[in-house]
């Protein structure tokens, strides 16, 4: 046998190409996983209306500036028809997680007010500063200062003007014209509470209906028509501290309802600010009650420990420097994976891996009784697999178990083909003899037409699957079409050539 031969074919080379180019990929690069294998969370995003593509890409790009922002890591904004976008943040905890899916709840409109007159808005924040974290004994104290316009100042120094004392309320997202049903207790603390150190000032109650068109009903058990007939006009009606199946009555009837409940050792009184999107009331100073502008102000807010304060802080901090997103969004669901169930994915991939090159040995052992057909197809499928991952590490591409999904067909697939190639340079088997064939040309290209007709069918399908679906379908139609198209260019010509020397058939 002349190996020297064998090694200089071009068909030969270029496969060596491949996988030393593969391999070295592979070193520098790294594979990336997505987060169904390291790790992270999956939140499906929905608008509140389906939009063109221009507001799309807006909404998109708004998004990932605020979560690139958070100082968190692979973090991918997939749109999803016109009216969904997937987030995908690989490899982070579950703080972050939560901490992620805050920031994208948020609408980013933010409003300051004082005694029912809104004095700055989002377009009024010149720059936002960083944030601050301070221990206060048991808890600890947060603050975001930023800038707003001298314009905002000074109309703020002109309401402020001999009112010191009073309270100073800051908004991100509140629920403008709507109407809030809270229980009697809530109500109480509403219009007697919430005013700083002014008891002459006007109620929190008052203050949201002036400025936002927010109106306020204490429940006394109110049915739900009697609720949807006093919502009329509203375009939300959001339920603090009521019964839950409230909401579902009133959203039987047509109603957009927000439903806010206290979370473990939660006070009524947050809860209710929790709701309104509302951070204050903030006691107004005796120096701005003088009728100087101050263009300074700060978000200030309390939390259990340093790691959430560094958290609210900094989920408040991208809102106001992000800016408000072109249309509101919702959060329709996510799904966490922890990193630690990641890693046990990864081994269960590795060993399914290896254990599928095995058997796939082995079946082709048992089929032809000859090694040197089957050590040469496994070969082929795991050279195939080896720069299937060695463009994805180049590349970058997540893989997910999609993606290894789509590897594994692939390489299905390869297998088929080489059986193929196998069967006409061996020649099909009858009963008695073997039926020749006319020449090794002939049988080849008989081969690789049903290869190529085969791998035409599949790209094509697959390509449908990566133009028009996001998510697992995408990552396994991109891992197949790779998959062939590396079989077609690269491997199965290369098995052919090995299979021709090794049977023993010469030209």
């Amino acid at each position: 046998m002349n190996w020297k031969k064998l090694f200089l074919n071009w068909r030969i080379l270029l496969l060596t190409i491949f996988i030393l180019g593969s391999i070295a990929s592979l070193l520098t690069y790294g594979l990336t996983f997505g987060l169904d294998i390291s790790g992270g969370t999956a939140i499906t995003v929905k608008l509140e209306k389906p939009v063109d593509q221009n507001t799309m890409e807006q909404v998109k790009i708004s998004l990932e500036k605020r979560l690139n922002q958070l100082g968190v890591k692979d973090i991918k904004v997939e749109p999803w028809g016109n009216q969904y976008l997937i987030v995908k943040v690989a490899g982070v905890t579950e703080e972050e997680a939560r901490s992620v899916k805050e920031t994208i709840e948020r609408q980013g409109v933010f409003y300051a007010e004082f005694e029912g007159v809104i004095f700055a808005s989002g377009k009024d924040i010149v720059q936002v500063f960083p944030i601050h974290i301070e221990p206060k004994g048991t808890y600890y104290e947060w603050s975001v200062p930023f800038r707003i316009s001298k314009q905002a100042a000074e109309k703020f120094a002109e309401l402020a003007k001999g009112k010191a004392g009073y309270p100073v309320d800051m908004f991100l997202d509140p629920p403008v014209n709507s109407l809030f049903v809270v229980s009697r207790d809530g109500y109480n603390l509403m219009t007697t509470d919430f005013k700083a150190e002014a008891p002459n000032a006007m109620p929190l109650t008052e203050r949201i209906k002036k400025a936002f068109n927010i109106d306020t009903i204490a429940y006394t058990n109110q049915s739900a028509e009697e609720i949807a007939n006093l919502a009329k006009n509203k375009e939300l009606v959001v339920l603090v501290g009521v019964d839950k199946n409230l909401k579902d009555q009133l959203e039987a009837k047509g109603l957009k309802v927000r439903y806010f409940e206290p979370q473990q050792g939660e006070s009524l009184k947050n809860v209710i600010t929790r709701a309104l999107g509302l951070y204050g009331p903030y006691s107004l100073g005796s120096g701005l009650a003088q009728g100087i502008p101050q263009t300074d102000v700060r978000i200030t807010g309390t939390a259990p420990n340093q790691y959430l304060a560094q958290q609210e802080a900094q989920v408040i901090a991208v809102v106001l420097s992000s800016g408000s997103l072109p249309v509101k969004v919702y959060v329709e669901g996510s799904q966490y994976i922890s990193p630690e169930l990641g890693e046990n994915f990864k081994r269960q991939v590795l060993i399914a891996g290896i254990a599928a090159l095995v058997v796939v040995g082995l079946i082709i052992w048992l089929h032809y009784r000859k090694l040197k057909i089957a050590i040469p197809v496994t070969f082929t499928s795991l050279s195939e697999v080896i720069i299937i991952l060695g463009i994805a590490a180049l590349i970058k591409w997540n893989l997910d178990l999609p993606s290894i999904a789509g590897i594994i067909a692939a390489i299905g697939t390869g297998v088929d083909q080489q059986i193929v190639i196998t069967d006409e340079l061996l020649g099909r088997r009858g009963r008695e003899k073997i039926v020749k064939r006319s020449s090794i040309l002939k049988r080849m290209g008989r081969a690789f037409f049903v290869i190529l007709a085969s791998a035409t069918t599949t790209v094509v399908a697959m390509s449908f699957l990566f133009k028009f679906f996001v998510g697992g379908l995408r990552g396994f139609a991109f891992t197949t079409i790779l998959g062939v198209m590396i079989g077609i260019l690269v491997t199965r010509p290369a098995y052919a050539e090995i299979a021709k020397f090794l049977i023993g058939e010469k030209r």
